[in-house]
This record gives C-alpha cells, sequence and structure tokens, in this order.
C-alpha cells in the first residue's frame, strides 16, 4: 500500500492538487529589498523559488519634522521598513538581525506568513544575534510586517513596520511606475513642533492622540525634491499601507481617480472609479491611475486636520504637455501652498539627527542631574517612561523603586553599574511585583554618561542617593571585567 501511495501523492502535487514541501531543487536568489518610496522590480519567474530575506533592526535618531528629532525603531535603518517582494508559492528564508549597538530585544510578525505569530515566536532576536526561520508564501496579496515584542504597541508606535508583497503567479497587469507609501502615527511627549529630541508618549499611544500623523516616516518625506514623479500618460500603482498603531486611513491623491483599487491588499480590483479608500491600522490597498494631466497631485489623509496640522502630506509631480480638454484650470495655487506650511522647504533640510557637541563632563550634582535628565531622555524613557514609572509586567518601575534603594545604598554599587553597562536578565522584584526579561546593555555610553544617568535614576521620582562620580563608574567596570575572567 505505502509504495502504491507515494506516486499518487507526487501526481496530486503536480497537478497542483496539493502543496511540494520540499524545496531542495528550487532555484534561489536573494531578496532585492527597497526603501520606500521605491518598490523592487516585478518578478518574471514562471515558478517558485527559494527566497532568501535578511533584513536588520536598527534604533536609530532622526528627524520626523524640521527641527524634531525621534527615536525610530526601523527594520533596515528607515521608516516604513523595507519593502520585501516574493511571489506566490515562493519558499522564503528569512534572517533578521538585531543590530549589536540597539538596547533592546525585537522580532517580526508577517502578516503574509500562515503559522502562528506570523513568525514572531521564531524571530525574538537580543542586539547583536540574528534569528532565521521559513515560510511559504501561500498567499498572494500585500500584507503588512510589524514588530510583536511586548509592549506591541510601542514597537509599532516608534516605525517596525513595512509591507512584504506576495505577488500572484500570473503577477499584475503592468504599470509604468510603481511606488511605495505608509502611513503611521506617532507620539511625542512635546507639541506637534516642539524642537529637539522627543520622547515617546505612552499615555498619548493609549488615548490615541498623535502628535503626527505621516507618510513614509516623516513630515515632508514626500514632499519637493522627494515628491514621486510622473509623466503624461504613464499608469501608476501605489502600494499603500497603515502601519498605525491606531489610525485608520482614508487615502486621497487629491485630482485624481483610482482607476482601480486592491481593497485590503487583495488580489482582486474590487473596486473601479474610487475617490478615497479606506486603508486600517495594520492593513493595506493597491491603487491604481493613469495619468492624463501635468501638475502637482497631492497625497493625504482624508481625515483632512492630519493632513494639514498633523504632516500627513505627500506630492506626486507630474510632466509632459497640457490636455484642455480634460482640465484647462491653474497648477495648485500659492495661497493652497502656504497653508501646507512651507513643506516644501523643510523637506530640503537634511532628515538626519544633528551630531552632537561634545561638552565638559559633568561634576556637580546639579551637573550630573542636568547631563542624566538628557541620558535618560534619549536611552531609557521609550521603556521606563518618562515618570520613572515603568509598564506593568513588562518595564520595571525606577519610581520610589526598592530594588533601587538597595542597590544604590550599598556600599559596593557596581551591581547598579552593570545594569546599563552590561544588560540585566532574568528574574527580579520591584515593589513586590516580578518581572522577568532581557534588558542589554545602553549601548555608546560613556562613563560620564553612566555616571549622569545614575545619578538622575537614583535621585528621582522620589529616589535618594548619593552621586555617581566618574571614578567609582570605571572601578565599577573593571571589578566586572575582572570577575568575568
Amino acid at each position: 500500500m505505502l509504495r502504491r501511495a507515494v506516486p499518487i501523492v507526487l501526481s496530486l502535487a503536480v497537478c497542483g492538487l496539493m502543496p511540494i514541501t520540499a524545496n531542495a531543487d528550487l532555484p534561489v536568489e536573494e531578496a532585492v529589498l527597497t526603501d520606500a518610496p521605491n518598490v523592487p522590480p516585478a518578478i518574471h519567474r514562471s515558478r517558485p523559488a527559494k527566497v532568501i530575506v535578511h533584513l536588520e533592526v536598527r534604533e536609530v535618531v532622526k528627524n520626523i519634522a524640521d527641527g524634531v528629532q525621534y527615536t525610530f525603531w526601523t527594520f533596515g535603518g528607515s521608516v516604513p521598513g523595507k519593502f520585501i517582494r516574493v511571489r506566490e508559492g515562493d519558499t522564503v528564508e528569512f534572517h533578521l538581525a538585531n543590530h549589536p549597538e540597539n538596547k533592546l530585544p525585537h522580532n517580526i510578525d508577517l502578516h503574509a506568513v500562515t503559522g502562528p505569530g506570523g513568525g514572531a515566536a521564531s524571530s525574538f532576536t537580543a542586539p547583536g544575534h540574528e534569528s532565521q526561520f521559513t515560510f511559504q508564501a501561500i498567499n498572494a496579496g500585500l500584507y503588512v510586517y510589524h514588530c510583536a515584542t511586548a509592549p506591541v504597541g510601542m514597537h509599532v508606535a516608534n516605525g517596525m513596520y513595512g509591507l512584504i508583497y506576495v505577488q500572484p503567479k500570473d503577477g499584475l497587469p503592468e504599470v509604468d511606475r510603481e511606488y511605495y507609501v505608509m502611513q503611521g502615527d506617532f507620539y511625542t511627549q512635546g507639541a506637534y513642533g516642539e524642537k529637539g529630541l522627543q520622547p515617546f508618549s505612552m499615555q498619548k499611544a493609549i488615548d490615541e492622540r498623535p502628535t503626527y500623523v505621516v507618510f513614509n516616516g516623516a513630515v515632508g518625506s514626500l514632499v519637493g525634491d522627494k515628491a514621486i514623479k510622473g509623466n503624461v500618460g504613464e499608469s501608476v500603482r501605489l502600494f499603500v499601507g497603515n502601519g498605525g498603531p491606531n489610525l485608520v486611513s482614508s487615502f486621497h491623491v487629491i485630482g485624481e481617480i483610482f482607476d482601480n483599487v486592491y481593497t485590503e491588499g487583495g488580489t482582486d480590483a474590487n473596486q473601479h472609479n474610487v475617490q478615497t479608500t479606506l486603508v486600517p491600522a495594520g492593513g493595506s490597498a493597491i491603487v491604481e491611475y493613469k495619468l492624463e494631466v501635468p501638475g502637482t497631485y497631492i497625497l493625504v489623509d482624508h481625515s483632512i486636520l492630519r493632513t494639514f496640522n498633523k504632516g500627513s502630506l505627500g506630492m506626486m509631480k507630474v510632466e509632459g504637455p497640457d490636455n484642455k480638454a480634460i482640465y484647462s484650470g491653474k497648477e495648485v495655487d500659492s495661497s493652497y501652498l502656504s497653508e501646507l506650511g512651507d513643506l516644501e522647504k523643510k523637506a530640503a533640510k537634511d532628515s538626519e539627527a544633528p551630531k552632537a557637541v561634545a561638552a565638559k563632563a559633568p561634576v556637580t550634582k546639579d551637573e550630573l542631574m542636568t547631563a542624566g535628565k538628557k541620558v535618560y531622555a534619549s536611552s531609557c524613557l521609550m521603556c521606563h517612561q518618562a515618570n520613572g514609572e515603568g509598564l506593568p509586567a513588562v518595564f520595571p518601575p525606577l519610581a520610589k523603586s526598592d530594588y533601587l534603594a538597595k542597590l544604590s545604598g550599598a556600599n559596593d554599587r557596581s551591581a547598579l553599574v552593570s545594569i546599563p553597562a552590561k544588560g540585566l536578565s532574568g528574574k527580579i522584584s520591584v515593589n513586590k511585583a516580578d518581572y522577568n526579561a532581557v534588558m542589554p546593555a545602553v549601548s555608546g555610553l560613556s562613563d560620564s554618561d553612566l555616571a549622569a544617568v545614575l545619578t538622575y535614576v537614583t535621585n528621582s521620582w522620589g529616589n535618594s542617593a548619593r552621586p555617581f562620580s566618574v571614578d567609582e563608574v570605571k572601578k565599577a567596570k573593571d571589578a566586572l571585567a575582572q570577575a568575568k575572567k
């Protein structure tokens, strides 16, 4: 019976009635990954392949608006993450690396994966490490991927999302241009436009009160020289995503009508002649249109105050001959552009955060507290919050912490120095609550930075301890290094 069954199974597989799980004979290729608004080229293969994807998580400081910096957690160094394109039926070997200078563990949940957690359980990765898992792309469509490490909402809110397109076996009709646009809502402690490095606000995120709602990670990311482009007579396909974490997008292109809409990223163009399409948080849509008239077309979230007051505005600049039979009006006028807040000028500025200027090392307690507050805002606040209360069951509180009081009051405080310097893992008890997670070492901090942030943490939110000196930090680190030997 067994011998008879083997050819029957193979016949069913060849006929396409059941999947072939063996992939030893599949051609192997490296996935082409692109940053928004660019899209990898269409796949013209007629059979499945084994596609290898290498994606690295990076925690980076960039501008979210003119003069406003934010610490983004990213897949590949930008928001949104890299666009991934595979073909229906492909076997995907996924490698997720976590850059060694990052501060936190991360993972990835791809909505294109059929399997528990979408790959999240297989990809939990500490800084400096890499994980690997494999899945078969059995469903065509445009899918969101995002981080699913607790607290999931915080990881997503900091920019950890992107799109993976599982191209149908027969593909979609060819177009002249394809672009990648993804909306996200961001929550900063400061108000819209408030200058400097802005920390994440968990309370605003919980209350669903975003400071910024933007395309492709920043105000002005698709404006001016960064606008997407086209020519009269060309056809355009936009792969539109919404990372959320909270808001639904009402996606609209002012001056265009979508000829075809693949609702929620599905494989059928089930709507035609559409003005505005909804894109759910954690969802997508594919829209297509033809360029008939030259000019500047404005991409917006038609929850319109988000566009003019929170940043969800992009541009498509179209060149070519006029077509007076279709439109004989004028270009977007100057008063309209002024309402957009001079975004074109802002977009011309460097998107990277300015380099820090070296300062004199703090010595007095007041100097240490001032410097420590800045270090805390850039390195610790995301997890432990502005008030030091942490997040229940995830990040322990620093405010009125019995754990900190014990370590900071000891004669030998090297154990406390080791937490930011070397990291901490395993079960601890803080204020009668248990925590069992991994805190990676806080990279990039000098001995002066460590002395300052330890002084700040142990003397804020109801804590009290003698200040840390640079010499104390150095001695503690030397002792830890000797103990390790």
